[in-house]
């Protein structure tokens, strides 16, 4: 008699079918992931020797102290929205393209804190940053608590920062900016965590898609933002100066 019929027979091909299913998008999830943290830890790496480059071969004190600084300090601003505004017109070798030039302008940008601090100081905060970046990625990727209630909050305090830092332009306040710096370790130390869950789930909606690429980019974006702010406000916080 033809056992087509019987639940047990038909269960068994099932449940190979949806863990090989499984299997397939637990390794694609991971190669998305792995390809984000190493475009970041790439364009970390870049900016890093480009601040370093300029600080040392002496052009950074030069041309810091002229109107050009101002080109400088905002040019990584404007690759940042062009990236975010623009992602869908643009191509994956584009997007790439953009991405490597932000760090390279960042590390521009960057290049006054080996004017400012000692490199024994920088080098401790990087290091200590690294630690907290990759503890509090791991812990939002594998937590199983949902943090996307916590975004909102996360990103009305980082406008919040912003306008305190404006403000204390002006005021120059030391207290004001000791605040500012604590406020922006913890708050970009949220944002880790929560930024990486956030691209964890967002691969369910890319792979397989044209798209998939530019969201690597933009992932990699993303975390950089999250390390190099929660380094800087960290060597704000704790950095020796010259």
């Amino acid at each position: 008699m033809a056992n087509w019929s019987d639940p047990r027979v038909n269960a068994a091909p099932a449940a190979t079918r949806a863990g090989v299913a499984d299997a397939v998008f637990d390794a694609g999830l991971r190669s998305y992931m792995l390809s984000i943290y190493n475009y970041m830890a790439s364009g970390v790496l870049l900016t890093g020797i480009v601040a370093l480059g300029f600080a040392s071969s002496g052009m950074a004190e030069q041309v810091l102290v002229t109107p050009l600084r101002w080109v400088i300090m905002l040019a990584p601003l404007a690759f940042v929205m062009v990236l975010s505004f623009g992602i869908n017109r643009l191509s994956t070798t584009a997007a790439q393209a953009l991405f490597w030039a932000f760090a390279v302008a960042m590390g521009l940008s960057l290049s006054s804190i080996f004017l400012i601090y000692t490199g024994t100081s920088i080098a401790t905060t990087f290091f200590a940053t690294a630690a907290a970046f990759a503890s509090l990625s791991l812990w939002g990727y594998t937590t199983k608590k949902d943090l996307s209630g916590f975004g909102t909050f996360l990103i009305m305090g980082v406008v919040g920062l912003l306008i305190a830092s404006l403000l204390n332009i002006w005021l120059q306040s030391s207290g004001l900016q000791l605040a500012i710096s604590a406020i922006g370790v913890l708050l970009f130390a949220g944002l880790t965590a929560y930024d990486t869950q956030k691209l964890k789930s967002m691969y369910a909606y890319v792979a397989g898609t044209d798209f998939a690429g530019k969201s690597v980019v933009m992932g990699a974006l993303t975390l950089y933002l999250d390390f190099i702010n929660m380094f800087t406000f960290l060597l704000q916080f704790l950095g020796d100066r010259r």
